[in-house]
């Protein structure tokens, strides 16, 4: 895989293709708890149960809410627990432990549909480009372009693994109820700086031909070159086959356009249409900068990866601000949890921005599973279905999987003292990104550390691809 490629692939790898993580000590260990009392069992009765009591699964049991089911349809009571949970959040992150498993979206899309109805939460944020969000969105409020053309168009390369089935139907739930509620739609973010489509540039050039004239003829210039014109795959591998040199300048002009728009702020009338147009190239920039990281130096991509996960945060954080709706987030766990997973290689994440910037107004929500099947890259960088048995003993999921529910929903920060230490403690858990096998699939996190919510999964099954 070359250089580009292999950040093409670090863009959905949330812990990156270039990263070595050793492997968990504990992951061929059982949990002490567990065996402590099996051998209890045969000297004294009243002994085991008292320890088994004390096992983390067994106090996770007393909080732990069951989920009827993972599908968007149907009665959303059991969802009333977790609307508990998420309280006075402002942006609720909703992860995932791989990047293509139908459970991870069906139950995002339920939850949508709950905080929606129940919460009223009215933006839901992707990892995707700026610009893609902006085709959704106006696809979602006016019905503006074909869903399937801007899907087809939009999530290519590594965004691939969002052209499926349970995102389509997502959408379109978003569509439906927006023809329902047209003063008070429910409304699409892309957070991420992995493309900038041409959207971007010809609302820029005509907010500054309608009120800056004076900048149209530098922000030509500025600009010169960097607009799409052909599809979004060929123009990303194209933009990163430049040398590192030109990027960077690239990435000089663009911030450069920035500084130009700042240099008057709107006022009046036109405040709100600036601070747009402010966005629309800081969104440019972000992509530039992104891609003038010097890629052939491994000691980079920390760098890229704090900077990517920064943005991500950013345009949450300036959508919600913006237009006060509240906000669904999804993305990878890595990316949501309030403590990156590798700190040398992700010295901080989006979750962990998310939180500084917002306080409580940000909840971590990871979603863990036991076992089941997820579309990735496979070595040969082909698409492919994988499957992974059950969870190893000694495992954060072995340990999920024993709570009493099958699939539940569990509030980590109101766990019992019995659970308390175990969540503390460091336990390999899966991460799995757009390629596997992967060196990084199995990191050791701290789950009171990492997620404020947790709903865990026994079995999942593939998404749907569509394209």
């Amino acid at each position: 895989m070359n250089t580009h490629k292999a950040l093409l692939a670090a863009l959905l790898v949330p812990l990156g293709a270039t990263l070595a993580v050793a492997p968990a000590a504990s992951a061929t260990t059982p949990p002490a708890a567990s065996v402590s009392a099996g051998a209890a069992a045969h000297a004294d009765p009243e002994k085991a149960a008292a320890t088994a009591f004390r096992a983390p699964e067994a106090a996770l049991d007393r909080v732990a809410h069951p989920l009827r089911t993972s599908e968007p349809r149907g009665g959303l009571a059991d969802l009333r627990p977790f609307g508990r949970m998420v309280g006075d959040a402002r942006v609720v992150g909703l992860g995932e432990a791989t990047h293509s498993s139908h459970e991870f979206f069906t139950v995002k899309h339920r939850v949508l549909r709950y905080l929606v109805e129940e919460k009223g939460f009215r933006a839901f944020a992707l990892e995707a480009p700026w610009s893609t969000g902006l085709r959704l969105n106006a696809y979602l409020t006016s019905g503006k372009g074909n869903l399937k053309q801007i899907m087809d168009e939009e999530f290519q390369g590594t965004y691939r693994w969002w052209n499926n089935a349970e995102y389509r139907d997502l959408l379109q739930w978003m569509r439906a109820y927006n023809v329902k509620h047209p003063k008070d739609p429910v409304r699409f973010v892309g957070d991420d700086g992995g493309f900038a489509g041409a959207e971007l540039y010809d609302k820029v050039s005509a907010y500054a031909a309608k009120a800056r004239p004076e900048l149209v003829p530098k922000l030509t210039e500025l600009y010169r070159g960097l607009r799409p014109a052909t599809d979004a795959d060929t123009y990303v591998n194209d933009y990163l086959s430049k040398p590192p040199a030109e990027r960077k300048e690239l990435a000089e002009r663009t911030g450069r356009a920035v500084d130009l728009l700042k240099q008057r702020p709107g006022t009046g009338t036109d405040a709100d249409a600036h601070a747009w147009a402010l966005q629309h190239a800081t969104a440019i920039h972000q992509m530039t900068t992104l891609f003038a990281f010097d890629l052939d130096d491994p000691q980079s991509i920390a760098g890229a990866m704090l900077h990517r996960d920064r943005i991500m945060a950013e345009n949450v954080a300036w959508w919600q601000q913006r237009t006060g709706d509240k906000i669904v987030l999804a993305a990878h766990n890595s990316h949501l949890s309030l403590r990156t997973y590798v700190p040398d290689h992700y010295p901080k994440v989006q979750g962990d921005f998310l939180r500084e910037r917002l306080g409580t107004g940000y909840l971590s929500v990871g979603l863990t599973f036991d076992r089941g099947s997820f579309n990735a890259f496979g070595q040969d960088g082909g698409a492919h279905r994988f499957t992974v048995g059950p969870a190893a003993p000694g495992t954060t999921e072995h340990t999920l999987d024993r709570v009493r529910h099958r699939d539940f929903v569990v509030d980590l920060r109101k766990a019992p003292a019995a659970a308390r230490t175990w969540l503390a403690a460091p336990h390999t858990v899966k991460n799995i990104g757009a390629t596997y096998p992967g060196i990084a699939d199995a990191p050791q996190i701290r789950l009171a550390d990492s997620h404020d919510v947790v709903i865990h999964f026994h079995r999942v099954k593939a998404a749907r691809m569509l394209k």
